[in-house]
């Protein structure tokens, strides 16, 4: 064996302490790149850690930016975002400048969010819809929602996958799927459904890929995706926030809301969005009843005292989900509720009523929309639109837009037809349903199973839907919150509470004291 000379043992030496040292520092970058303090945080500890130096906006914004990469793009390949804001780390350290000048916004100063992106930003985003004719769409003014969110010190940091024009295009579909983004796919097992429209929003708040998201829903598009995603969504009654500079379906029934891990960061983010916008005349509505903080009903014997009904003709579609419901009653009752027991079923006509409503204010609308873009619009119609897909190679693949060529066919929103249509339905869900059936047995709100677990994702068949409570207040323009109760083999399961227009108060009270008594909130684990 040759015998090692001094100098060649230094050398050895070196290149042990060199490599001792690399790994180390490399041990030290992965430390530092650690997200996982993210994983369930909520908006008060992000701002406790802010107050007491345990980290910088900057930092939770960069590692929220990582954690998309790696667990969104990477990793699973959750496929929840389409885009990335790449000012976000800017707005990040403006805002981390305020903080250390004394000046802090409210609750949100510095809490990265996430918008559905049919949301307008004005910024180096473009609102899309999903729509491939949409792709380059970069808009000249913030929403509403966008415009309050930043007011507020909230760091938009990407903009949410979604199904495609919020899920209104074709015959069936894959909630989710859009030209654009691509399928969205369900944190807790990646071959299963996120449901939607507001998919990525919810996956991404499931996934702790942001603090908080915004969707939009005109039946089901926020509280489905919570339900499917484990997490809580909270669809305002019509009128609460702002529908200016979000891709409409329908004026009667769209509305934004928030998506959280919990009640209480759904009501922290309620509130800085509400307000009086003279461009939307459904905020203009003098019974309004509205308040800029609802953290104040975050009550934890807020079940105490309420008398509940119970819908029992939403059930039988799963006899696990009906299982979950029986305890989540009982719950209840252990908690002070009084449940009474009422079928309610919305009439045929009703449902038939608010199609036709959707497609006359979905053409009217996106019409409308389009021309708010002025000369960079790159379609002037629903009609050219239509023509556009026909060419494209993406947009027709999977799925048709039977729903776009229905809305087409139909008049303008002063036929009678349509004033028909909606007079039918305003008073049958509304005069002559949940207020008729709340006023008669004197009730706080209802309650139904939100849905039901989250089904395979199938692109030639789409969706497998086995039951859904959304329409009351969804066709009504009412108040829905949607938490978790459960779980099935993993799949998280969701309890609706609606009722009047105007009730948020009192469904945030049944649903925090709810989630605080049965915490069935779950992380997802990426089957």
């Amino acid at each position: 064996m040759r015998k090692v000379t001094a100098p060649l043992f230094r050398i050895f030496i070196s290149i042990l302490l060199i490599s001792s040292i690399a790994s180390c520092t490399e041990t030290n970058k992965q430390k530092s790149n650690d997200t996982s303090y993210l994983e369930e945080i909520t908006i008060a500890q992000l701002q406790q850690g802010y107050k007491d130096g345990k980290f910088t906006i900057t930092k939770v914004v960069s590692d929220y930016l990582t954690r998309i990469e790696e667990i969104d793009k990477n990793g699973p390949k959750l496929n929840s975002i389409i885009s990335i804001n790449p000012d976000a780390l800017k707005i990040a350290a403006e805002l981390d400048r305020e903080l250390a000048e004394g000046k802090c916004r409210g609750p949100l100063h510095g809490i990265p969010v996430i918008l559905k992106d049919n949301i307008d930003t004005k910024d180096n985003m473009p609102t899309t819809a999903g729509a491939v004719v949409l792709k380059n769409s970069f808009v000249g003014k913030d929403s509403w929602v966008a415009a309050k969110l930043r007011e507020a010190g909230a760091v938009i940091i990407a903009k949410a996958n979604l199904s495609e024009w919020a899920n209104f295009r074709a015959s069936l579909s894959s909630s989710g799927w859009s030209g654009v983004g691509g399928q969205t796919r369900n944190p807790y097992e990646l071959d299963r459904n996120p449901c939607g429209s507001s998919s990525g929003s919810g996956v991404a708040v499931s996934a702790s890929l942001c603090a908080f998201a915004i969707g939009t829903e005109t039946n089901g598009s926020i509280v489905c995706p919570s339900n499917n995603n484990g997490i809580v969504g909270l669809k305002p009654t019509v009128g609460l926030i702002s529908r200016t500079g979000i891709i409409p379906i329908s004026f009667t029934q769209d509305t934004p809301g928030p998506m959280a891990r919990s009640v209480e960061d759904a009501a922290i983010s309620l509130g800085v969005m509400v307000g009086v916008d003279s461009t939307d005349s459904k905020t203009l509505n003098p019974n309004a009843k509205t308040y800029t903080d609802y953290t104040q009903f975050l009550k934890s014997d807020g079940l105490k005292g309420k008398r509940i009904g119970l819908l029992t003709n939403i059930s039988g579609f799963h006899h696990k989900v009906d299982t979950l419901m029986k305890k989540a009653v009982a719950d209840m009752k252990n908690a002070g509720a009084e449940v009474i027991e009422i079928s309610f079923p919305i009439q045929r006509e009703i449902n038939n009523a608010s199609f036709e409503v959707m497609l006359f204010e979905f053409k009217d609308g996106l019409n409308k929309y389009f021309a708010t873009l002025g000369d960079n619009a790159p379609i002037k119609s629903i009609e050219e639109l239509i023509a556009f897909n026909l060419k494209d190679s993406i947009e027709l693949r999977y799925f048709d837009q039977q729903l776009l060529a229905l809305a087409q066919s139909k008049g303008n929103i002063e036929s009678a037809e349509y004033k028909k249509a909606l007079a039918l339905m305003m008073k049958g869900i509304r005069e002559n349903g949940i207020d008729k059936v709340m006023d008669t047995n004197k009730l706080d709100a209802l309650i139904a199973p939100t849905g039901a677990p989250a089904w395979k994702t199938d692109p030639i068949n789409g969706d497998n839907f086995l039951g859904s409570s959304s329409s009351y207040a969804a066709i009504a323009g009412y108040p829905n919150i949607t938490v978790p109760m459960g779980n099935i083999d993993g799949l998280p399961v969701g309890i609706s509470i609606f009722g009047r227009a105007w009730s948020e108060p009192v469904l945030i009270e049944i649903a925090y004291s709810y989630e605080q008594a049965t915490k069935h909130r779950i992380k997802p684990e990426y089957k």
